[in-house]
């Protein structure tokens, strides 16, 4: 299996890269998942509804978050539904969203965790 991993996505300009590479690089390398950080994909600073259907329509099977998750408000209309869209999982008990999720890739499924390092961050549960 294939997994292709891509960091931060950045705004409009991250977005755009990621709409126009991802598929060629899919296409040409076989590659069965892909993840990306996309926290900051929506002007740089947290998800909105478009930014997450973009960073779909480009590709992106997991989408992973960090401290920026919350940013945009809009985040919390549909981050309950979303299957795919994971925040760290060490955040507080309670927290909206999901810190894990199991892919149903072609060969097998696979399990992503996202967490929260915390050097030069919030204190945050190890």
């Amino acid at each position: 299996m294939r997994i292709l991993i891509v960091g931060d996505v950045v705004g409009h300009a991250g977005r755009r890269a990621f709409r126009t590479f991802t598929p060629r690089l899919r296409a040409e390398r076989g590659i069965d998942v892909v993840i990306v950080n996309g926290e900051n994909s929506a002007g740089g600073k947290g998800y909105t509804r478009k930014a997450l259907d973009e960073l779909y329509a480009g590709g992106a099977d997991i989408v992973t978050s960090g401290n920026h998750v919350w940013d945009k408000k809009e985040v919390f209309s549909f981050v309950d539904d979303e299957p795919f869209l994971i925040r760290p999982a060490n955040y507080p008990e309670g927290a909206p969203g999901k810190g894990f999720c199991v892919f149903p890739a072609k060969t097998a499924s696979i399990g992503v965790m996202n967490l929260s390092g915390r050097s030069f961050m919030p204190p945050m549960d190890c």
